[in-house]
């Protein structure tokens, strides 16, 4: 299995993580942080795939660095809202590429995939401590507003761009079209995260609990999910699927297959409505009792034939229809609230735009020199060999796509399964494959050059 840290790295990435203010985005300081969370993240997903020891998630935990990834999402999340739609409006933007922007926003998709990968195991959950607060709001925010998007009809359409393309964007829309995609994965990631959460909800504090039933009342925001299954879709006539970060055609006869995501949401909603704590503090009142019998025409015998436990849910329903279930029960608790958005909020109210001017001219308009800097290190963070042991299955033939056996050896980037079908795909691919050769010969002469 190839390697992206050894365990001593691991542990010197994971010592180092802290909390950087949002001015901060995108400096050197923050692009060290960004390197050390993306090789710790390739490591998790490598342990996980292998099903060997995790001791990315170990130290994470040991090192109480938990509630760190979530304040550097975050972060993130509100950088993105309040900052970068200034950034894109100032007169004075107009950078030679906006791959450095990409790179902050792809950010907060490590993180949310790095935390989905270690919050599988109770202990990472309760290492989350009072960050679990601020996690459960961050994912009703980004399930809610990918119901809302996929009931207007506004889900992504196409695949995320390649390293390539990504690396040679010039302009704000782009951008915001390469956003718009992330920020759709992000929304499922953050679908699993709930799901984990609600897999230990009796290992943390009971604010967490309430506020995932009450103050957020995800069941029915479940229930949406449900309804519209945003990560299906009819196209040309055919049905598609997103799996594993792409939009698939599926074979009928897997069309009644259950993915990955759906288990999640139909696992989360057994968590939230059947495990005795949640059960005894959810309000059954009418509204969300018409919103949950809404799941039995969804609960037939194929989808329940490959998750039985789902009925247990079926009859639970049954008897909810005929049923008035007793009130919530509700103790005196003293309850926590989270704090993460609201400090960092706090904290910059009113300097939206000086901060974006700020990382304009400090940041994100960056000499030759630091360009040539962080092109090296991303160089080695994205270390081909290491990214294709993280695919789960072989690479797609750019042309025809079967499974691709070899790749361009010019560009690096685009795989084939013959000579064959890379003459004939070469008009499509030659001016991505010439970019990205020529600024590879650029940047290998500067470094000769320089030393």
């Amino acid at each position: 299995m190839n390697s992206v840290l050894l365990y001593g790295e691991a542990e010197g990435y994971i010592q180092s993580l802290e909390r950087i203010p949002l001015r901060e985005i995108g400096s050197p300081r923050w692009f060290g942080q960004h390197e050390y969370t993306e090789k710790l993240n390739m490591q998790a997903l490598l342990h996980a795939g292998a099903k060997q020891e995790e001791f990315i998630k170990d130290l994470l935990v040991s090192f109480d660095k938990v509630p760190t990834l979530v304040h550097g999402m975050i972060v993130v999340e509100i950088w993105k809202q309040k900052v970068l739609p200034i950034i894109c409006r100032l007169q004075d933007f107009s950078p030679k590429s906006t791959f450095p922007l990409y790179m902050v926003i792809h950010h907060e998709a490590t993180i949310i995939n790095l935390l989905e990968t270690i919050l599988f195991h109770k202990e990472s959950c309760e290492a989350a401590g009072e960050a679990a607060l601020d996690l459960v709001d961050y994912c009703h925010r980004k399930l809610a507003l990918l119901a809302g998007r996929c009931a207007r009809g506004e889900v992504p359409v196409q695949d995320r761009a390649s390293n390539t393309e990504l690396s040679n964007m010039h302009s704000v829309q782009e951008l915001q079209k390469q956003s718009s995609m992330l920020e759709f994965e992000i929304s499922l990631k953050a679908l699993s995260v709930l799901r984990y959460i609600s897999d230990h909800i009796e290992s943390l504090s009971l604010s967490v609990l309430s506020r995932m039933l009450n103050t957020h009342n995800l069941p029915c925001v479940l229930v949406q999910l449900v309804e519209h299954c945003p990560w299906s879709r009819r196209s040309g006539g055919k049905l598609e699927k997103f799996e594993e970060g792409r939009w698939r055609e599926i074979p009928v006869e897997d069309q009644l297959k259950m993915t990955k995501l759906d288990g999640q949401v139909w696992i989360a909603l057994l968590n939230l409505l059947l495990k005795p704590d949640c059960h005894r503090k959810y309000d059954f009142n009418n509204f969300n009792k018409n919103q949950l019998l809404k799941l039995r025409g969804f609960l037939t015998e194929v989808v329940i034939d490959q998750l039985p436990n789902l009925a247990d849910l079926q009859r639970f329903l049954s008897h909810l229809a005929v049923t008035d279930p007793a009130p919530p029960k509700k103790d005196l608790i003293l309850e926590q609230l989270p704090e993460i958005w609201n400090e960092v909020v706090a904290e910059n109210s009113g300097k939206w735009k000086a901060i974006a001017k700020h990382q304009v001219l400090k940041v994100f308009n960056p000499s030759e020199s630091e360009l040539r800097k962080q092109a090296n290190r991303l160089a080695d963070t994205y270390n081909l060999d290491v990214m294709e042991s993280l695919i789960p299955e072989k690479p797609k033939c750019g042309a025809c796509g079967a499974a691709g056996a070899k790749r361009c050896s010019r560009c690096q980037g685009e795989y084939y399964c013959n000579r064959e079908c890379q003459v004939k795909h070469w008009p499509k691919h030659r001016r991505a494959c010439q970019l990205m050769a020529e600024a590879t010969e650029k940047l290998q002469k500067e470094l000769n050059t320089k030393t």
